[in-house]
């Protein structure tokens, strides 16, 4: 049985999978989605990027979890990558979901040049929390009206030290066996450091036709991909 620990993205919580678990449920699987700490449910905990690493470590510990399948949307490739090599034979894959990858040494506004000024002044302007996003941010990437309300709704801000601190790794992450989800709506391109971990052999890549929150526009073709990319059927 596939333990699929679930980790979204930047201002969102465990809440943001209600619709993809069903699926994965379905199929016998155990289903765990996380919330980081000073997010969501778990708002006002100190959070720098150590913090979310260790959040996601310890869930899989805590659980004694086996054949895990670490997933991580947007912001939380990065902790999700950096928890994937610490968790050693309890890995079965890591998905990263349109996400961040970790770089050692490079944070995630690292890997903005154009914004990352931009995203340093928003979380000193916020008592150091970037603010939560606003429908405008969610233009043209495939959802509802009802959809954004509700990912607007449930986002919180999230906490800027886990932007700017910066990754540790202790292998290559090209290492582990992963698959990339890149949503084609939000950009048809994987960033240059997902392209080159893509030329190893234990890295696979899939597409989706939505924008870069696939788990509120196609959450059954997300849960499909996942089910795949555990190598079950459901």
């Amino acid at each position: 049985m596939t333990q699929f620990v679930l980790v979204a993205g930047a201002w969102l919580g465990s809440w943001a999978w209600r619709d993809v678990e069903p699926d994965l449920r379905a199929g016998g699987h155990g289903v765990h989605p996380l919330t980081l700490s000073g997010l969501a449910d778990k708002r006002g905990a100190a959070a720098g990027l150590r913090t979310h690493v260790q959040d996601i470590v310890d869930e899989v510990e805590r659980l004694a979890l086996r054949d895990v399948v670490l997933v991580g949307h947007s912001y939380a490739g990065i902790p999700v990558g950096q928890a994937a090599e610490r968790i050693g034979d309890r890995l079965a894959r890591v998905v990263f979901v349109d996400s961040n990858v970790p770089v050692d040494g490079e944070s995630f506004v690292s890997g903005w040049p154009d914004g990352r000024a931009g995203v340093e002044a928003a979380i000193a302007a916020n008592e150091g929390f970037w603010p939560s996003p606003t429908a405008a941010d969610c233009a043209g990437q495939g959802l509802t009206d009802e959809q954004i309300a509700r990912f607007i709704g449930g986002s919180t801000p999230h906490p800027g030290a886990t932007l700017t601190d910066p990754a540790v790794l202790a292998s290559p992450l090209g290492l582990l066996p992963a698959t990339y989800v890149k949503c084609l709506l939000d950009w048809p391109e994987p960033s240059p450091e997902v392209a080159e971990l893509l030329t190893s052999e234990r890295w696979r890549l899939v597409t989706m036709d939505t924008g870069h929150w696939p788990m509120f526009s196609q959450p059954r073709e997300l849960a499909r991909i996942l089910l795949d990319a555990a190598g079950t059927d459901g």
